[in-house]
């Protein structure tokens, strides 16, 4: 079974699906974790990341391997530094690629063989799981968006800050060549600006539920 969440940054995807997956007890899949763990390798490599051809050769020669919900880059553990604030001005661009995106479905695909998985986030539902069993897309304001990511304390940058970088990376995201962020025809569509997480949870599990 595949659930497939997507939307932009600051919905509560990473935190609710992984609710969900506990609550299931099937596993939970952050994609952008790949991209972020990719981008975090080139950067601490200095790689010219406009130099797209660079960045996919040394792309390449990286292990992304996931252990119980944590990006493991060549056998390190890199979860906890994947919301640094170099990494998430430049996971966009990255994950721009073509070949990089086509690289990270592979592994994803490969992964998720034999598992069942609540996975999160911006193509999940349109080219990487388009046959999904359960599809949903979630949104927020922008205030929303930013003051959420501002409250998880991983960002130096202000609220102003944030929101700025926000809307940019959603920019890039919905502009992409492949795996833009759009809403699939058959996702359920939920605005999650005046919802809790509990109330969100709920409305995903009663869908998967069918009541």
């Amino acid at each position: 079974m595949v659930i497939a969440i997507d939307g932009p940054a600051g919905t509560g995807k990473s935190t609710i699906a992984s609710l969900i997956a506990k609550r299931l007890g099937v596993t939970y899949l952050n994609s952008g974790s790949f991209y972020r763990a990719i981008t975090l390798a080139l950067l601490e490599n200095k790689i010219d990341l406009s130099d797209a051809g660079a960045v996919l050769d040394f792309a390449k020669k990286q292990r992304l391997d996931y252990e119980n919900s944590r990006l493991v880059l060549n056998g390190v553990d890199v979860e906890d530094r994947l919301h640094e604030d170099s990494v998430s001005a430049n996971a966009a661009q990255v994950s721009a690629i073509p070949e990089i995106r086509h690289l990270v479905n592979a592994r994803l695909h490969e992964i998720t063989k034999s598992l069942s998985i609540v996975c999160e986030g911006r193509d999940m539902t349109t080219v990487v799981f388009p046959d999904a069993e359960y599809k949903f897309y979630l949104d927020a304001s922008i205030d929303a968006q930013a003051e959420r990511r501002f409250k998880q304390g991983v960002s130096r940058l202000s609220l102003e800050e944030i929101k700025a970088a926000i809307l940019k990376r959603d920019e890039i995201d919905k502009n992409k060549k492949e795996g833009a962020l759009k809403i699939a025809e058959d996702a359920k569509y939920i605005d999650t600006t005046h919802l809790t997480i509990d109330e969100v949870c709920e409305i995903i599990i009663g869908k998967i539920k069918g009541i």
